[in-house]
């Protein structure tokens, strides 16, 4: 049975720990900390470990089996858990590991949590989020303070004691707001990186200590499939699950990840190996869609063998699912419908070659592909090889829709710039998000306003006008002198009658995220404004521009933004800007499907629901 108060009576440690039998550092070597108040066997874990290789969807599966889960009524929330040192993901290239995913508070972390929040339309926080850079920081800034009572410190039971911890708080102030009722967890990389064992091991301990019935593990494996036998082979799969029973877990579920559908030979022999019911082995092939998972695993039946497994049957609201599900089928129907319109976008960045480094756009595209009933299709192009403009013309030819998307460094910024003057001057629909937010204010200045040398000063430091600076006294005035960016969740105050208003129901105010350090100077607002260009959209306190906008006058959809729209889009509802931009470059083939600020026909998102208007 898992322990209770009274069974086991805690009391603070040094660390602001409770020792798990109230014995003290000295007395003991169990170390099983956990916050005050936090009850042992009320939350649920299920683990997701990877085998055999990384990068096989691990994110996908988990958040699938959470949606599900969620639908019935539970409180859940998920935790990644990355090996590496850095502290977060702020500092990633993305030609290494994806995009960064910024949270609403502000936390730079992997592109995995973009999933979570698409999968669950659950905001997420930095306690969502663990790196080994952040494990060992914590243990040696307690060391250094004396919090370990004179002891050795050790990675058993120091470190995974750590990890323990930030379950069992990420548990007790989860986002529903009381104790969770499933803490979902993904270990990055796969059983065997030494630069993960520790969190395997802290686990382990885990599950013992919250006792039966409290954490189910799960495998997510390879099965090769070689063209040159034409068959599915199960032995690489077979050892990466024998590796993780070395480390001491025993999986209770076992996915196996295939390109076609896992053979019933297969799934036998992973059974035999691994001591799983065959039940309870999933076959994780390529789908069509990722959004088609969830119900394919609930009609697998994993969604009650994770409540039985766990004991959760008695929580669930079968009424409250019944909802969720018709949502997600209405949903999920819609995206293997035919569709009426089709468009070609230019995606136009300088990751161009990895489509990873732009995961979020991609998928606020597709959010707005479904909810339009709009096929498409995406045209990747490397602004760094966009050297005049009849090149950028050349690759921009027959597009309805561009984006300029955010970035840093120099590479492919006069390309960008090139791409947004195509824009405008073709009145081509366009959206630019941060970085391309700065470079439709330069292009317009130096094109517009006939400013020669107008930049920004990240590249040009002594340029002749920088339209675009570093300001730090406004960086003191909202109080995050110690900081180098603007991160996550901020407020936007929008202007009556603007077409930001409009995109976002005629709302005067919303709430986007932000990653950046440069802003449009001051100075040059006036005279842009004069030009034309219109800023829409302000810090609710200071003078800082974050959001523009070309009247129709000028032109039929030109907008950009100072934060990121695609981090805030869900699949049951599409960000506004993306939602606009797409509707836009709809109408641009088709003019009945017109985009007018009092809207003849316009599909609008409002309060994040994709109503007719």
């Amino acid at each position: 049975m898992p322990h209770s108060d009274a069974d086991n009576p805690e009391t603070p440690d040094s660390c602001g720990f409770l020792s798990q039998f109230g014995k003290s550092e000295e007395s003991t070597e169990w170390h099983s900390p956990a916050p005050v108040g936090y009850q042992r066997g009320k939350t649920k874990f299920v683990v997701v470990i990877g085998t055999v290789m990384s990068g096989l969807g691990k994110g996908i599966f988990a958040s699938s089996l959470a949606k599900l889960i969620k639908d019935k009524g539970l409180s859940v929330d998920p935790l990644k858990m990355e090996g590496y040192l850095n502290i977060d993901s702020g500092t990633l290239n993305p030609y290494r590991h994806g995009e960064v995913f910024v949270l609403a508070d502000g936390c730079e972390t992997d592109m995995d949590l973009g999933t979570y929040e698409r999968i669950l339309s659950q905001d997420l926080t930095r306690k969502n989020f663990i790196t080994a850079g952040q494990v060992y920081t914590d243990v040696l800034e307690r060391e250094r303070r004396g919090g370990y009572l004179g002891r050795d410190v050790q990675m058993i039971p120091h470190v995974t004691g750590i990890v323990k911890m930030r379950l069992r708080e990420l548990a007790m102030s989860g986002n529903s707001g009381k104790q969770a009722d499933i803490v979902f967890v993904e270990v990055g990389g796969t059983a065997g990186d030494y630069e993960n064992g520790f969190y395997i091991e802290a686990l382990r301990e885990l599950a013992f200590e919250e006792g039966p019935e409290s954490t189910c593990f799960v495998a997510l494996t390879y099965i090769l499939e070689p063209s040159i036998l034409g068959e599915q082979k199960s032995k690489a799969a077979q050892l990466g699950i024998k590796r993780l029973m070395e480390a001491g877990i025993q999986p209770h579920i076992v996915a196996c990840r295939a390109k076609n559908p896992v053979t019933d030979k297969v799934m036998e022999k992973i059974a035999m190996f691994s001591n799983v019911p065959l039940k309870r082995i999933f076959s994780m092939h390529d789908r069509e869609s990722v959004y088609a998972i969830p119900e394919e695993m609930r009609a697998a039946g994993l969604d009650r063998e994770i409540l039985t497994i766990l004991n959760l049957h008695g929580r669930t609201n079968p009424a409250k699912e019944d909802v969720a599900r018709a949502a997600w089928l209405e949903f999920s129907r819609k995206i293997f419908a035919p569709r009426k319109h089709r468009i070609e976008l230019a995606l136009t960045g300088k990751y161009a070659a990895l489509r990873d480094a732009y995961a979020s756009i991609e998928k606020a595209l597709e959010h707005c592909a479904i909810a339009l009933n709009c096929e498409i299709r995406t045209r990747w192009i490397d602004t760094s090889e966009l050297l005049d403009d009849a090149q950028t013309a050349a690759a921009l030819e027959g597009v309805q829709a561009v984006i300029v998307p955010g970035g840093f460094g120099q590479r492919g910024v006069e390309g960008k710039i090139r791409c947004v003057k195509w824009a405008r001057t073709n009145k081509v629909p366009f959206l630019g998000i941060c970085l391309g937010f700065q470079m439709a204010v330069i292009e317009f200045g130096r094109n517009v306003l006939g400013l020669a040398g107008a930049n920004s000063t990240e590249f040009e430091p002594n340029c002749a006008h920088p339209m675009i600076a570093e300001l730090p006294d406004q960086k003191k005035l909202e109080g995050i002198m110690g900081g180098t960016m603007r991160l996550g969740g901020q407020d936007v105050a929008l202007d009556a009658g603007s077409l930001a208003s409009f995109l976002y129901g005629n709302k005067l105010d919303m709430r986007e995220r932000f990653r950046h350090r440069f802003e449009v100077e001051p100075k040059y607002v006036a005279r842009l404004q004069e030009a034309g260009m219109r800023f829409s959209g302000r810090h609710p306190k200071f003078p800082i521009m974050q959001l523009l906008e070309l009247p129709q006058s000028m032109h039929p959809y030109f907008t950009g933004g100072q934060f990121h729209p695609e981090l805030t889009s869900r699949p049951l509802g599409p960000n506004p800007m993306f939602m606009g931009l797409v509707a836009a470059g709809i109408a641009s083939r088709e003019p009945e499907f017109a985009l007018t600020e009092t809207g003849r026909r316009w599909v609008r998102p409002n309060a994040r629901a994709v109503t007719t208007a």
